[in-house]
């Protein structure tokens, strides 16, 4: 295999943006400042709040808020009381999507370093392999797929078995090195930008889209553990607007922008919801609309179908979308050990900050978690 990477041009860009340029300037911080003053100076939250990649336009608006984000930002930081606060709190290390991993791919000249794999899951197929590998990994010609004992894996919906796979390819290939954006945050959205959003895909809805569970209090207006679910993450707006995914969009909300189109949207039970934000899932809309699931399947939804009433509705979500997800799901799940997987469930005394700027992608998260915590919390649209 070569040692070289590709970059996918699918949904990605190789000059500067907004984006890349914010967390830069975030790597540059947390290089620059010493970690205690980081986690315990108000000012630098502030500084991170204006290097938003919203801020040319939010920025006042996010300004304005501050004041009133004491309850959004209290899950961040945890205030010390006292010098000695950092030496009595745990950090959180992030875990390895590898573990539990059944089904191991190798190239056939390095059988020794596994380049993939993953969880195998109720109604994954051999075609479904194939699909997955041709996602993260870019051939140059043909390629055979073989099992322990070299019998070739053909394109079909058998079961996949769990075991060592090996590719057998004349040409050198290259593992994409398409950047993954992972969801380093699971905070429920809110506030007034998307309230038309939630508003519409409730209406939609009024059900668990992949688990089929009824909403019963929708008729009274009760919607306790139902969320409304973006597809392609509000947080990164920015990488939607770059890359005109709005494009694809032919229902426009009144207030919001196109990202929080019911097009965009999928009403999910709570856990679902939590899951599909961590890419735990996704839907393969090339394949009946199967769940596939990368995890350990507590929720019993893997090899299921998406709701066949939300793809009658004139208002579905758009196949483009669903296809994007899939598509990072394999990249975030699959690719070498896997994308790094983030705790959000922190004891008391944990010291949340410190863990995101002492873990991987620390610019990237804090970016992500002040913009969940402050830009949502007032109507960037006005």
């Amino acid at each position: 295999m070569s040692s070289s990477s590709a970059h996918s041009s699918s949904g990605s860009s190789h000059s500067s943006s907004p984006q890349s340029d914010t967390l830069l300037q975030l790597e540059n911080i947390i290089e620059d400042h010493p970690k205690d003053n980081l986690l315990h100076s108000p000012d630098t939250l502030l500084y991170f709040a204006g290097a938003l990649p919203h801020s040319t336009n939010a920025l006042p608006h996010l300004t304005n808020a501050l004041p009133y984000t004491a309850d959004a930002l209290q899950h961040l930081v945890d205030a010390p009381s006292s010098p000695l606060h950092e030496n009595t709190q745990s950090h959180m290390p992030p875990q390895n999507r590898s573990a539990g991993r059944d089904v191991h791919i190798f190239d056939t000249r390095d059988r020794s370093t596994s380049i993939g794999g993953l969880v195998l899951t109720e109604g994954v197929t051999n075609a479904n392999l194939h699909t997955m590998i041709e996602i993260f990994i870019f051939f140059n010609g043909e390629y055979d797929l073989r099992n322990g004992s070299n019998i070739k894996i053909e394109k079909d919906d058998s079961p996949l078995l769990p075991g060592n796979y090996y590719i057998d390819s004349r040409a050198p290939f290259n593992i994409n090195n398409e950047a993954a954006l992972v969801r380093t945050s699971t905070s429920s959205q809110s506030g007034q930008r998307v309230q038309v959003f939630c508003d519409a895909v409730r209406s939609r809805d009024r059900r668990c889209v992949i688990t089929g569970k009824e909403a019963l209090g929708a008729p009274y207006n009760i919607w306790r553990g139902f969320e409304a679910a973006h597809i392609f993450p509000l947080a990164y707006e920015e990488h939607w607007k770059n890359n005109n995914f709005a494009r694809w969009i032919s229902i426009h909300p009144t207030v919001g922008g196109s990202i929080n189109s019911v097009q965009n949207g999928m009403l999910l039970d709570s856990t679902v919801h939590t899951l599909f934000d961590a890419f735990a899932f996704s839907i393969d809309p090339d394949d009946d609309y199967k769940i596939v699931h990368f995890g350990f399947d507590s929720e019993q939804i893997a090899g299921k179908h998406l709701d066949r009433r939300l793809l009658n509705d004139p208002q579905r979500p758009v196949d483009e979308l669903f296809r994007w997800h899939f598509r990072q799901a394999v990249l975030i799940n699959m690719r070498g050990a896997g994308e790094p997987i983030f705790e959000h469930d922190f004891p008391p005394g944990s010291d949340i900050v410190g863990s995101i700027l002492e873990g991987p992608k620390a610019a990237e998260r804090m970016e992500f978690e002040l913009f969940n915590r402050l830009a949502t919390e007032v109507d960037l649209t006005q």
